[in-house]
């Protein structure tokens, strides 16, 4: 990207935890923040943001939370996820995998140096 072009609108929408028991884990950070889980849908969970359009902290049942992935994890959301995955290949990052729940899609990606974060359209 030349520096007469702008960058993608993007934001931080979640900050993803990997938990064994995600409702245990969203009861104590609900509680301990103030914020009641505000949707579910399937292995997943999500707070209310702590204001509005803040990050949403939100939880994902894994089998084995420390093996093989990392304890956590950005959700990167924005208007135009396909314009947001190439801004982020271009400075490095590497696709890994592409994931669907309903309507609802995201792709995975990794930044240079392998730290794991997602991308999906708002």
């Amino acid at each position: 990207m030349d520096e007469n072009t702008a960058a993608p609108q993007a934001r931080i929408a979640t900050i993803m935890v990997n938990a064994e028991d995600p409702e245990r884990l969203a009861g104590f950070w609900s509680s301990l923040l103030g914020t009641p889980v505000s949707s579910r849908s399937g292995d997943f969970l999500w707070l209310a943001p702590a204001t509005p359009g803040a990050p949403r902290l939100a939880f994902q049942k894994v089998p084995d939370a420390t093996e093989g992935r990392r304890r956590l994890h950005l959700d990167i959301h924005g208007p135009d996820a396909s314009a947001i995955r190439a801004h982020a290949e271009s400075l490095g990052a590497a696709f890994v995998e592409r994931h669907n729940i309903a309507d609802f899609h995201w792709v995975v990606m990794h930044d240079p140096e392998g730290n794991e974060f997602c991308i999906a359209a708002d």
